[in-house]
């Protein structure tokens, strides 16, 4: 059982009275915070359909990444705090909406408050394939509370070398941590698993976003999620690192990835024999493809 007054949900095991009004590493307190309730169309298209992925973008997070994309929510902690009944009805309001998955967007700090809100929001139909949209800075424990209630995973795996999770992410056991979690997560829900028209409805999907100058560390990341699980998940390769936040502060990543270090890690994965792997084309490197955190659906349902 999780306890927020004694919090160890994520790895920094901070053991605050979230209950109390203490917060620790993450930032988070009792309540759950919302700052976004969205259809999103830039998710894979495997979570995308029709319609697109019922995001709920939850705030805070439990790493401090420097090229953060969503720092607005993530590091700043921009949102409304809710009480898990409406959390529950956002859930059910995606359902309505007719998004193709329910994506909870940074959800870690807040899994106890999850859980209690999918029970709700099942008892009353939800019938979504529940996406655990992370960053894979996760307890194994938390993970096994979840058996049941999340169908498909999408943690990222952001670093094998030690020193650059440390340098960019204050989170020197990135790799020992992240590489543990995911395993968990292929052990909880199994294979890949999707629909007549292509939808993920169970197994792991594995993002890794390349940081310009890391190619031989995501070459290695690859060798380990090939060696390790070889087809029995799926990745996606993203070129869209923006240099946003604080990036300005570290000269040897602040600039967009080029397209033949992009191009030199998909051939990597190619030559290893994967198979099963989303990519990106285009220009995905823009502040166009980072969300309005604007609080929209939050405390209201949002008709549009």
């Amino acid at each position: 059982m999780l306890d927020l007054g004694i919090c160890t949900v994520c790895p920094w095991q901070c053991g605050v009275n979230r209950l109390a009004g203490e917060t620790g590493a993450c930032g988070a307190g009792a309540l759950p915070k919302v700052a976004l309730v969205s259809l999103h169309q830039w998710e894979e298209p495997c979570f995308v359909g029709e319609h697109g992925a019922g995001t709920v973008f939850f705030s805070y997070c439990n790493l401090h990444c420097v090229f953060c994309q969503n720092h607005e929510i993530s590091q700043a902690g921009v949102g409304e705090e809710i009480l898990i009944a409406r959390l529950a009805e956002i859930f059910l309001e995606q359902q309505n909406r007719g998004a193709q998955s329910l994506d909870l967007v940074s959800p870690t700090q807040y899994v106890p408050q999850i859980i209690e809100a999918l029970d709700i929001a099942k008892a009353s139909g939800l019938c979504l394939p529940v996406v655990y949209n992370s960053n894979g800075y996760e307890n194994v424990q938390t993970l096994e509370s979840l058996a049941g209630y999340v169908d498909v995973f999408l943690p990222d795996l952001k670093y094998k070398d030690i020193a650059a999770a440390q340098k960019y992410s204050q989170a020197a056991d990135y790799f020992s941590v992240a590489s543990k979690a995911i395993k968990k997560m292929v052990e909880l829900v199994g294979p890949p698993a999707f629909d007549a028209q292509g939808m993920m409805k169970r197994g792991v999907l594995v993002r890794h976003l390349i940081i310009p100058g890391q190619m031989k560390d995501s070459k290695a990341l690859l060798d380990w999620l090939w060696n390790t699980f070889g087809d029995r998940i799926y990745l996606s390769l993203m070129n869209q690192f923006t240099p946003l936040y604080e990036v300005h502060a570290y000269k040897e990543i602040n600039r967009k990835l080029t397209t033949y270090e992009y191009d030199q890690v998909v051939d990597h994965a190619l030559n290893l024999g994967i198979k099963q792997c989303f990519i990106q084309e285009g220009k995905t490197s823009s502040v166009d493809f980072v969300p309005v955190f604007n609080g929209r659906g939050v405390l209201t349902a949002d008709t549009e």
